[in-house]
């Protein structure tokens, strides 16, 4: 923002002491609770803190009385892992596991529709008024309701022939009804559980819980005995087919050994033998292939090179090769002295020459044939590795043939063999579970049955009224939260600071909270009573305004807000009587165009102002009307004062506020609100200062944040915000901290 704030008093760079009316605010340790700021605000929120915690408190305790007293009676089921053996062989159904999750299950089993549908069967709850609403007896408006129908000859709710479907539903909220009673917990890390029940009656509450626990063991007993005769049929049945397919088993190993003549079949050992050995000897032929195509390839790749073949592996260990190097070693020596001697023409040198080139002739012819005696090898190696390949895969088909009549033997006999095991295993089972009938014996055991509850469960009436007093509290102190939260008004010194990050200029007291006999308005209140709280705000507002500018002389104020009835006017007013009662020289200047307040206050209507020296029609001598009582200049807006044209910007302006300047002290201009007309936006940079008001716990946040950011960019200087109309009875409780918090302590001092 643009809008050029004074210094904060609190401000060291500044220098000098704060401005009068200013309140310099303690500075608070970052997370310090200011106990003192909390009673000041549950004191300014007791009535509502009051009302809405004695209206939580009150509900608790009607809906605590109206409650049904309800009673709970538990019977404790115990999960046992110790059992019983009768006969020591497998249960078809194992017993529970004793483990923590095991138990938790059983809770869940507990609670489950089934269980509950049986109780609601076996003690036909259906039938209870407490459980099933439609066969309780009409009260209050039902009953006038059901007058009224039996009159019309409506057919009563028990003769009318429900549906299947609507019958289901009508049973499935019974159930709903029954398990909203139930309450199975589990008792610590133990194998007990809690089956509790709560009714209206407490021998009712007793039963149903037993019913509960009996019903649950019986479950399990039927389980077992269910799991143990379905598993009886079963494997007799299973016995039956299992029997048939042993005697067919067998029967068809006898008769494949006879049709394939393998009564006394032997294994085929050795010719399993002869396949490793071809195995063997095929790898090693491999491997030679392997090791002459190499060689092969190592040659061919060397006189690729450029390689005469000396290097090759097979030349060097030649002996032909290595007679021919020696030749070659003794003529190369004889050439060499021939050409010393006789030189290159030298018949001998020829000769000898020649002979060199024989030599290196017969090398090479050597080298190709080693060459080719590789590629030989190869050949032969490969032949030999096929050759071996051929016997192995003869060897192999033979052992096939010899051994295709064992396989299916072997086959069948494993068949029969598995066919034989199964059904002896089957059969013992079958004996087992047969003896197993009638010994089942449940995984858990009622460890006490429920007794009549002697007191009520529900409601609890100290806990509840400790409950409600714990939460009438609470909810009287979010009423204060909401309460405050809510409140976007502005009401102390503190407020001004750090929500709108700019000076405090002061505070405007509401007449009638420091003046209640008064009879006068406000601007004739300093007049008349110089020496009250009242005027003395002024003083101080006047004295915060003329230091605004350290440093710099303040005589253009300008007056504003950033909503009409702020009281603007009647502060423009009475800071200006009240600067012209201590001597000074001041003019008050309406600058509302819409509004001319600053004539009605004074009950007077002027024929030339402020629009008639703009215009030239009229000098400011003319203009000015002075004020009896405190000896003011007011510079006033004639009737017909309203004009579309920009008067505030032109040269005229400027010409007339610096003349003032020159004339008086003191020069308050009483602008137009902020937010609706732009006239003030264009006064603002024409004064020293600006003093935006705010009318006490009123005007909200936003819109003086909307007035701020209107005002940035035009160059004027805001000199703070003062609240106007504070209820100074009220302010003791809003304002710790603020000078209007000890007014009750001050105000004594001042002449009423």
């Amino acid at each position: 923002m643009n809008v050029h704030t004074s210094a904060s008093p609190i401000d060291p760079e500044a220098g000098g002491l704060p401005p009068s009316g200013m309140t310099v605010l303690p500075a608070m340790l970052p997370g310090q609770l200011d106990l003192r700021r909390l009673v000041t605000t549950l004191r300014r929120r007791l009535r509502l803190f009051g009302a809405v915690a004695a209206a939580v408190l009150l509900a608790t305790i009607l809906i605590t009385l109206q409650a049904t007293p309800k009673y709970t009676a538990t019977a404790n089921v115990m999960l046992d892992p110790r059992k019983e053996k009768v006969t020591n062989v497998q249960d078809v159904l194992s017993g529970l596991p004793a483990d923590s999750s095991t138990v938790d299950t059983e809770v869940e089993v507990l609670k489950s529709r089934h269980l509950a549908e049986r109780v609601v069967t076996a003690l036909k709850l259906d039938q209870d008024p407490e459980f099933n609403p439609d066969v309780r007896a009409p009260s209050g408006l039902g009953a006038v309701t059901a007058g009224i129908k039996s009159l019309f000859g409506a057919t009563a709710p028990d003769q009318v022939r429900l549906s299947a479907l609507e019958q289901q539903k009508h049973q499935e909220r019974v159930v709903d009804n029954v398990l909203r009673g139930l309450s199975i917990k589990r008792a610590g890390l133990t194998y007990v559980i809690n089956v509790s029940y709560e009714s209206t009656e407490a021998a009712k509450a007793a039963t149903i819980a037993n019913k509960f626990a009996e019903l649950y063991l019986l479950e399990q007993l039927e389980a077992k005995f269910e799991a143990t005769q379905q598993a009886t049929t079963w494997l007799n049945d299973r016995l039956a087919g299992l029997r048939n397919q042993v005697l067919a088993d067998e029967a068809a190993v006898q008769q494949y050994k006879i049709a394939n003549n393998l009564l006394s079949a032997s294994g085929t050992s050795l010719t399993e033998a002869e396949i490793s050995n071809y195995n063997q000897t095929l790898a090693q032929a491999r491997a030679q292939v392997a090791e002459d195509e190499a060689r092969l390839n190592t040659a061919k790749q060397q006189l690729a090179r450029g390689s005469t073949g000396e290097d090759v592996g097979e030349a060097l260990d030649s002996p032909v090769i290595q007679q021919l190097r020696a030749q070659r070693s003794q003529v190369s020596a004889q050439v060499a002295d021939l050409a010393g001697r006789y030189g290159e023409r030298h018949p001998e040198m020829m000769k000898a020459k020649r002979q060199l080139s024989d030599i290196d002739a017969q090398i090479k012819a050597e080298i190709q044939r080693i060459v080719s005696n590789l590629q030989a090898k190869v050949q032969v190696s490969r032949e030999r590795a096929g050759a071996i390949g051929g016997s192995l895969g003869g060897a192999k088909g033979t052992l096939a043939a010899n051994s295709r009549a064992m396989v299916g033997l072997n086959e069948l006999e494993r068949k029969a063999e598995a066919s034989r095991t199964l059904y002896e295993s089957y059969l013992n089972r079958y004996k087992e579970t047969s003896s197993q009938q009638g010994i089942e014996q449940s995984d858990a055991r009622v460890v006490s049955k429920a007794k009549i509850p002697t007191g009520q469960s529900s409601p609890k009436v100290p806990l509840n009224l400790a409950l409600g007093l714990l939460l009438a509290l609470g909810s009287g102190a979010g009423a204060i939260i909401v309460a405050e939260m809510l409140d976007a008004g502005l009401a102390t010194a503190e407020d001004v600071e750090r929500r709108l990050e700019t000076s405090y200029l002061g505070a405007i007291p509401l007449l009638s909270s420091v003046a209640e006999d008064s009879q006068l308005s406000p601007i004739d209140q300093v007049v008349a009573k110089p020496l009250s709280s009242f005027s003395e705000a002024f003083r101080n507002l006047r004295a915060s305004i003329l230091y605004s500018r350290l440093g710099e002389p303040v005589r253009i104020v300008a007056v504003t807000s950033s909503l009409p009835g702020e009281g603007k006017t009647t502060t423009s007013l009475c800071l200006g009587r009240t600067a012209a009662l201590q001597g000074a020289k001041v003019i008050i200047v309406d600058c509302d165009l819409r509004r001319r307040t600053v004539n009605r206050l004074l009950g007077a209507e002027p024929k030339l102002g402020l629009l008639e020296i703009l215009s030239g029609a009229a000098t400011l001598q003319q203009a000015i009307a002075v004020d009896e009582g405190s000896g003011a200049h007011i510079l006033p807006l004639a009737k017909s004062a309203f004009t579309p044209k920009d008067v505030f910007g032109t040269s005229a302006m400027d010409r007339l506020l610096e003349d003032l300047r020159s004339r008086y002290d003191l020069v308050i201009l009483d602008t137009a609100p902020v937010l609706p007309v732009a006239d003030t936006r264009v006064l603002a940079p024409k004064a020293d200062t600006v003093v935006f008001l705010a009318r006490w716990r009123k005007t909200p946040q936003h819109a003086i944040e909307a007035a701020f950011r209107l005002l940035a960019g035009t160059g004027s200087h805001l000199g703070g915000v003062a609240l106007t109309q504070v209820d100074m009875k009220q302010q003791t409780k809003y304002g710790y901290g603020d000078p209007g918090y000890y007014y009750a302590e001050y105000k004594k001092y001042y002449v009423s």
